[in-house]
């Protein structure tokens, strides 16, 4: 399981358009050393294969299998966006950008459906007043 650390979060985002929250996440992938810059350009490509949109509120966007090779170590980012974006027509409040090295991005993906499956859970992320409540959430402090 990866660690979602302090760092790894940010509250209160607004984005105007879905490629610029894409592009947030990514930032937020590459301040934290899990990826390179070329990852960016991978993860807007592959939600436009497919859209990163995943239900409840949630994107996760993350690269194409070719951009491997561009992650550093695998890592998970949080991005509350209170005010929503639309990600062709959905709305989105929670921004979950993923790198995953191997197979371990299948293992990311899992444990965020896991939690975001869930509407209450998705709903207190994106009430949460720090990065502590949320990381809290992830942490198993889940609705039962």
């Amino acid at each position: 399981m990866i660690a979602l650390k302090k760092e790894d979060i940010v509250l209160n985002k607004q984005f105007n358009d879905k490629i610029e929250a894409i592009e947030g996440a990514g930032a937020l992938l590459k301040e934290q050393g899990y990826i390179s810059e070329e990852y960016i350009e991978k993860m807007i490509e592959r939600d436009a294969l497919t859209s990163t949109f995943i239900g409840n509120m949630v994107a996760i966007p993350h690269g194409t299998d070719d951009a491997k090779k561009f992650i550093s170590e695998s890592g998970i980012v949080l991005i509350q966006v209170p005010n929503g974006v639309s990600f062709d027509g959905n709305e989105v409040k929670l921004i979950i950008g993923i790198a995953g090295i191997e197979n371990e991005h299948l293992e990311l993906l899992s444990e965020i459906a896991m939690v975001c499956s869930e509407i209450e859970n998705v709903e207190k992320i994106i009430a949460a007043t720090s990065e502590e409540e949320i990381m809290v959430l992830f942490q198993g402090g889940l609705v039962a």
